[in-house]
């Protein structure tokens, strides 16, 4: 890849010579992290018989404390180096949708948007804000963004289900126990390569008005644009752009992804049918839950990994949660018994 990198005509083609260039990188990034790993393990080792002679406990605290860091990183990276799907290293749309419940939902709703911002966020991400529908008096009835990074997909494709929060409703003068849903679906942004046919007869599109933060003009034009695909009956909509010709644009590449999503999703439960409950979507399907009160615990309903640190979890700290997912998922484990979990 170095040796193409210089060659002169590589430019002549840009789409594939960014291609190269980005893989070239890829690599490079992995090649030097797992140097540095080597390296820090080498060094911490070394302080750590340095101190043992020496006898400063301290040196040997910090020195141990930096391997359980660069364990955690060893868990993260051998999980990552497992994200070889077709879509694994694409970008990703993450759709967030409100269950019954009104307020409460949608208050959830906004928690969940807010918690995967801040997940990319700390992964270096790029996230851009593609539509938002705001709730009556509080949250968001759905929303969608785009995550943009080296293996967005393949991070978080196992967060697509139902998401289930107890706590002491804040809507409620009465301080009552509130249960709320709210589901995520996670699809990958596809790229030219892959060649998905799409009848414009089978479609319909509506045109709305934008919600949410975005100028006079945003709010009071017909330039959201809404697409139902009828055959599969996915809907996909797009308000981010002021010009209704671009958000229909990005609107059809949010089908085209949702769609391979699907395709994707047949061919995994035809070559694992007894794992295929992993990636069902319902309301009935719940992956994980967040318990604020009476007590404070996330955990997983598939995996059992928890955390008595909600706040932590809902503010994006989300990595040994998808890590342990991805691990079980490529193992083709069955989920534990729910029943259990709670």
């Amino acid at each position: 890849m170095n040796n193409k990198s210089e060659d002169p005509n590589l430019w002549n083609d840009a789409a594939e010579a960014q291609k190269l260039m980005r893989e070239r990188q890829q690599l490079d990034d992995g090649i030097n992290g797992v140097k540095a790993m080597e390296q820090q393990l080498n060094d911490n080792i070394e302080l750590i018989e340095l101190g043992e002679e020496e006898g400063d406990e301290g040196i040997v605290k910090e020195a141990e404390d930096a391997l359980k860091a660069l364990k955690a990183e060893s868990g993260r990276r051998q999980v990552e180096a497992m994200l070889s799907g077709e879509a694994d290293s694409n970008d990703t749309y993450v759709e967030v949708h409100s269950g019954a419940g009104g307020t409460e939902s949608q208050d959830w709703a906004n928690m969940l948007l807010r918690m995967y911002t801040r997940w990319a966020e700390r992964q270096r991400f790029k996230v851009e804000l593609l539509e938002v529908h705001d709730g009556e008096e509080a949250g968001i009835k759905s929303a969608t963004i785009l995550v943009k990074g080296h293996n967005a997909y393949g991070w978080l494709k196992t967060e697509s289900g139902v998401h289930r929060l107890v706590r002491i409703s804040p809507y409620d003068s009465n301080a009552r126990r509130h249960t709320s849903f709210s589901s995520i679906w996670v699809y990958p942004v596809i790229d030219d390569s892959i060649n998905i046919e799409i009848n414009e007869s089978d479609c319909r599109i509506d045109t709305y008005r934008s919600s949410g933060a975005g100028g006079q003009h945003v709010n009071t034009t017909d330039s959201a644009v809404r697409i139902t695909h009828i055959p599969s009956g996915i809907v996909v909509q797009c308000q981010q752009e002021r010009s209704q010709h671009k958000n229909r644009a990005k609107a059809w590449d949010m089908l085209r992804a949702r769609l391979y999503e699907a395709e994707l999703k047949k061919r995994e439960e035809a070559a694992n049918a007894e794992a295929a409950s992993k990636s069902d979507i319902g309301w009935g399907h719940q992956i994980r839950s967040y318990v604020l009160q009476p007590y404070q615990l996330v955990k997983d309903l598939r995996t059992g990994v928890s955390s008595t640190a909600p706040d932590d979890v809902l503010d994006g700290e989300l990595n040994e949660f998808m890590e342990a997912a991805l691990a079980h998922r490529i193992s083709g484990k069955p989920d534990i018994d729910a029943a259990d979990v709670d």
